[in-house]
């Protein structure tokens, strides 16, 4: 796809400067050697911009479906001047099919939690079908253990999500894990991180 933006488009969310370096810290480990790494739901485009810098030796494919959230990515990309930090590519999660063939790890940064289920349905399926042999999922977020919030924090933050959009939520992580399942990926690793977040890796 081809979107057009100016340095005004770039968008900033507090967020990523207090989790970015955290997240990176566990994708050094996690992530292959080298490869792709599709980022699913990029959002302002400051993550990917941040990744792709730390770790050049993969290539960083950035996605959202939002046109805002294309056009700060594409601004903030046009800004760094990363040679490995690929054009956005316009991606719906939930879509039968998505616009890359294959890839060597999907990464969802506070994603699950703020869209439907059906998104996360989606993730999981479309993970299934782009990964390589050896491929990662790694997914950043809050989630709920065994029905159980982990935090009166995050019990607060589902209730305000649910109140913004009915579809949203944390969700509960063993019901990922057995979604995911479906599609050929394991949880091998969740680690706890700062603010009750949670990461977790799945692996072929």
């Amino acid at each position: 796809m081809t979107t057009t933006s100016s340095s005004q488009d770039a968008r900033v969310a507090p967020s990523v400067a207090r989790n970015r370096d955290p997240i990176l810290a566990v994708l050094r480990r996690v992530l292959p050697p080298t490869g792709t790494v599709l980022e699913i739901a990029s959002g302002t485009g400051e993550h990917a911009v941040h990744f792709a810098a730390a770790l050049p030796h993969l290539t960083w494919q950035p996605s959202d479906q939002d046109e805002q959230g294309l056009r700060s990515i594409t601004a903030h990309r046009a800004i760094s001047g990363l040679p490995n930090l690929l054009a956005p590519l316009r991606l719906d999660a939930a879509a039968p099919e998505w616009p890359v063939e294959q890839v060597d790890a999907v990464v969802a940064i506070n994603m699950v939690h703020i869209s439907p289920w059906q998104a996360t349905q989606g993730l999981a399926a479309g993970a299934g079908r782009a990964l390589s042999p050896d491929g990662v999922l790694y997914l950043y977020g809050a989630y709920k253990e065994n029905g159980i919030h982990t935090a009166p924090s995050n019990e607060a933050f589902d209730a305000d999500l649910r109140r913004r959009n009915p579809d949203w939520g944390i969700r509960d992580l063993e019901e990922v894990a057995e979604l995911a399942g479906r599609y050929g990926l394991t949880l091998v690793e969740r680690i706890s991180m700062p603010a009750n977040n949670l990461s977790l890796v799945f692996r072929r």
